[in-house]
């Protein structure tokens, strides 16, 4: 059923005020011909469920025709709206209200644009496609203000991509009151992460070019390694260090490796934003 707007009948009521709102939230409207104020509320109504696009359903009941359904409801005067959710009541008014009152009824009980971005990355997340999930879970995370559940999964998702200094800031900014089970599960895998520093290869190589600040191969090599092992921060910093120097290294082969370690963070990344725009500085 994709409809905006229906009228109840005693051959559609099962389906469409029970069956229906398992699906998606069913506000009835409860009227008849007599009514005034059913006719002034209606057309508030019928916008609504053409603005919110099937998000709902409007569900006219003709009180007199329908006198057992709206007995069934327990409606004894008109106008009455009641809203259902998974075959029960949810809330409910009478009379007529102002649209900006009905508005924030239906807002409390739909779902929330980041609710189902959360649900897709979740789905994402189970099958180990971080990357996927991760702009998802950015863009559901400044949506709903810093909601702590999507808080959460954006943390766990840095921390699978080797990104401990954004899952730090993540969880550091989960309220006092919401550090559950969950949020210290993932800071003791945050401090886990943060010990195991790295890795002997890297630490080599930063020393060796420490000792040769001006060997640009070396902290190309140095880039890779540490891109590879998620410290993509630090990378982007040597490898722009070596374009400051020489743009043109290695026949553009240093450039090409700063954007793909930029294209790996994927698109919107904020890192990879910040690192875009010191590049095009840098060029221009």
């Amino acid at each position: 059923m994709n409809e905006q707007i229906i009228d109840v009948t005693a051959q559609n009521a099962q389906q469409v005020l029970l069956e229906e709102s398992s699906r998606r939230p069913v506000l009835i409207d409860f009227w008849a011909d007599w009514c005034a104020p059913c006719k002034a509320l209606m057309p508030i109504l019928e916008k609504l469920a053409k603005e919110y696009a099937g998000q709902f359903l409007l569900a006219k009941v003709n009180a007199d025709q329908q006198q057992m359904i709206a007995g069934q409801f327990g409606v004894r005067s008109l106008p009455t709206v009641i809203l259902m959710k998974d075959g029960q009541p949810v809330d409910a008014f009478q009379g007529v209200q102002p649209e900006q009152a009905i508005r924030e009824m239906l807002d409390a009980h739909l779902p929330k644009p980041w609710d189902e971005m959360l649900a897709t990355a979740e789905t994402h997340l189970a099958a180990g496609a971080f990357n996927e999930a991760l702009p998802l879970l950015r863009q559901a995370y400044e949506a709903s203000s810093q909601r702590t559940d999507i808080a959460l999964a954006l943390a766990h998702t840095w921390l699978q991509l080797q990104r401990t200094d954004e899952a730090a800031t993540i969880l550091k900014a989960v309220p006092i009151q919401d550090r559950d089970a969950h949020y210290e599960q993932l800071m003791a895998q945050l401090e886990l992460r943060q010990q195991a520093g790295k890795s002997p290869e890297i630490e080599v190589l930063e020393q060796r070019l420490k000792n040769e600040p001006d060997n640009h191969d070396l902290a190309c090599q140095l880039a890779v390694q540490l891109s590879e092992q998620g410290h993509h921060r630090d990378a982007l910093e040597t490898l722009l260090a070596v374009l400051r120097a020489d743009v043109n290294f290695q026949d553009g082969g240093a450039k090409k490796l700063f954007l793909d370690v930029l294209a790996a963070l994927g698109k919107g990344d904020p890192m990879a934003v910040q690192f875009q725009r010191k590049f095009f500085t840098l060029l221009h």
